[in-house]
C-alpha cells in the first residue's frame, strides 16, 4: 500500500502528489536545463517566468491581450483555441498580474483543485488504493508538464472532473454548469455530451439528467455565437482547425507511419522500410527494438520467479536505452500508450468503472481518432480524465510494474520540462 502517511485526509494525498511533480517540472525547466548544452534548434532558457511561455501559450497571449483573429484561408489562426483559458488570464492581468505568471498560477492551481476533486471521487466510487495509483498517475505521467505552464491542461482538467464527479454524484445543475465551462476550454469537451447523453441512457436517469447533459452545450454555443457575430462564421472554430488538421477524419496514412516508426525509426520512408535512396539508412534502431522487446517479453513472463534484483537491474537498463532514444520515438510510444493503451484497458477494465467515467473515455478517444490528425495526441489523451483512472486501475492490480513504470514516469516528466525549456517541441 502506498505511503499510509499521506493518506490521514484527503487533501494531503493529492496535495502531495501535486507537489511531487511540481518540483520535478521546475527543476527540470529552471535548475538543469540552463546547464546543459543548447540542441539543435534550441535555446538557453533563462531563470524566470518567460520559461513556460513557449509554443501554444504564444496563442493564448495574443487572445487575452488583442483578442481572436480568423480569416478562413487554410491557415492557422487563434480562433482554434477556445476562450476560458485566455479570459481568466485576461481577469489576472486586469488585476495587475503579467500574462506569464497570471497563465501560470492558473493552469497549476487549477491542477491542484483537480487532484482534490479527483481524489475524493475515485476515493468513493473505485476505493482508495485505485484512487491513490490515479491520482500518482495523472500527477506524475510526463504530460503532466503541461500542467504546470501555460497551457488548458490544468484548467480542463478540472473543469471535466468536476461535470463527471457531479453526474455521478446526481447533482445536475453543477454537471450543467461545469460541463458548460468544459465545452468553453478545449474542443475535446465537446465529448462530454454524447457521453453524459448515454451514461443517462444507461442508468436509467431521470429527464432532469438529459437536460443537464444537453446544457453542457452552452459553453461552445456560446463561442460558436461569438465567431458568427465577429467573423460571421459560427463555425469559425472549427474551420481554423485546418491550420493545424489539413482534413477531418480517421488519418490512417499518420497512424501507420507513426506505428512503423516505432520499430523501424527512421528507415521507414514514405511507406517503405528503405531510405531515400533505397537502402537501409540505420540498421541499429530495429536491431535494438527487437532485443529490447524480447527483453521486456521475457520479464514479463518470468517476473514472478525472476529475482528481484535481477527484475529492476534489467528494468533500470531499459529505462536508460529510453532516456538515450529520440524524442520522436518516445511521443510516437506515448501516443500508442495514452489512446490504444489506456482506451484498451477502459475497455478490460470498465465494470471497474462508473458508466459515465466509460461512455465520457470512448467519446474522448472517438473525437481524438476521428479529428484527421496525429499531432498532440498523447497530452490530449492525457486530458481525458478516464484513461489516466484506467491506467491507476490496472497499476493498482499489478504494483510491481506500477512502481517500475511510475520511476519511468517521473524520469521522462524531468526529461520533458528540460525540453520544453529549450524551446523544443514534445506534445
Amino acid at each position: 500500500m502506498i505511503t499510509k502517511f499521506l493518506c490521514k485526509d484527503d487533501f494531503y494525498f493529492p496535495a502531495g502528489t501535486w507537489l511531487v511533480s511540481r518540483i520535478f517540472i521546475w527543476t527540470g525547466m529552471l535548475v538543469i536545463a540552463p546547464h546543459l548544452p543548447v540542441p539543435r534548434d534550441g535555446i538557453v532558457p533563462d531563470f524566470g517566468w518567460g520559461v513556460f511561455d513557449a509554443w501554444d501559450s504564444v496563442h493564448y497571449r495574443a487572445i487575452a491581450t488583442s483578442g481572436y483573429e480568423f480569416i478562413n484561408d487554410g491557415k492557422q489562426h487563434n480562433i482554434a483555441f477556445f476562450p476560458l483559458f485566455p479570459l481568466t488570464i485576461r481577469l489576472l492581468m486586469n488585476l495587475g498580474l503579467p500574462f506569464e505568471i497570471a497563465g501560470t498560477l492558473i493552469n497549476n492551481l487549477a491542477f491542484l483543485v483537480t487532484l482534490y476533486y479527483f481524489y475524493s471521487w475515485l476515493k468513493k466510487h473505485c476505493g482508495i488504493n485505485t484512487a491513490q495509483w490515479a491520482s500518482i498517475v495523472i500527477s506524475w505521467c510526463p504530460m503532466s508538464m503541461f500542467t504546470g505552464i501555460i497551457y488548458t491542461e490544468g484548467l480542463y482538467l478540472f473543469l471535466s472532473t468536476a461535470t463527471l464527479r457531479a453526474f455521478d454524484e446526481k447533482k445536475y445543475s453543477w454537471t450543467a454548469f461545469w460541463g458548460a465551462m468544459a465545452t468553453a476550454t478545449r474542443p475535446t469537451g465537446m465529448a462530454l455530451i454524447p457521453a453524459l447523453i448515454l451514461a443517462s441512457a444507461k442508468e436509467r436517469k431521470p429527464p432532469i439528467a438529459y437536460i443537464a447533459s444537453l446544457a453542457t452545450a452552452t459553453g461552445v454555443l456560446l463561442f460558436s455565437l461569438y465567431c458568427q457575430i465577429q467573423f460571421n462564421d459560427p463555425l469559425a472554430f472549427i474551420a481554423a482547425q485546418k491550420g493545424w488538421r489539413p482534413s477531418f477524419g480517421f488519418e490512417w496514412q499518420g497512424w501507420l507511419n507513426m506505428l512503423m516508426q516505432i520499430p523501424f525509426g527512421d528507415n521507414w520512408y514514405f511507406g517503405w522500410v528503405t531510405n531515400a535512396d533505397g537502402g537501409i539508412k540505420d540498421i541499429w534502431h530495429p536491431l535494438l527494438f527487437m532485443i529490447v522487446v524480447v527483453y521486456g517479453v521475457i520479464l514479463w513472463y518470468r517476473r514472478k520467479i525472476i529475482n528481484s534484483a535481477i527484475f529492476y537491474t534489467a528494468y533500470i537498463s531499459l529505462i536508460l536505452l529510453l532516456i538515450l532514444a529520440e524524442e520522436q520515438l518516445i511521443n510516437n510510444l506515448l501516443n500508442v500508450f495514452m489512446v490504444l493503451g489506456a482506451g484498451y484497458l477502459l475497455w478490460y477494465l470498465r465494470q471497474k468503472l462508473t458508466p459515465v467515467m466509460v461512455t465520457y473515455g470512448f467519446c474522448g478517444v472517438g473525437l481524438l481518432l476521428f479529428s484527421g490528425g496525429i499531432i498532440s495526441l498523447s497530452r490530449l489523451a492525457y486530458g481525458i480524465v478516464p484513461l489516466n483512472i484506467a491506467i491507476g486501475v490496472w497499476f493498482s492490480h499489478h504494483p510491481r510494474q506500477g512502481y517500475s513504470l511510475i520511476i519511468l514516469f517521473l524520469i521522462l516528466l524531468t526529461k520533458f520540462a528540460i525540453g520544453f525549456a529549450q524551446n523544443r517541441w514534445i506534445g
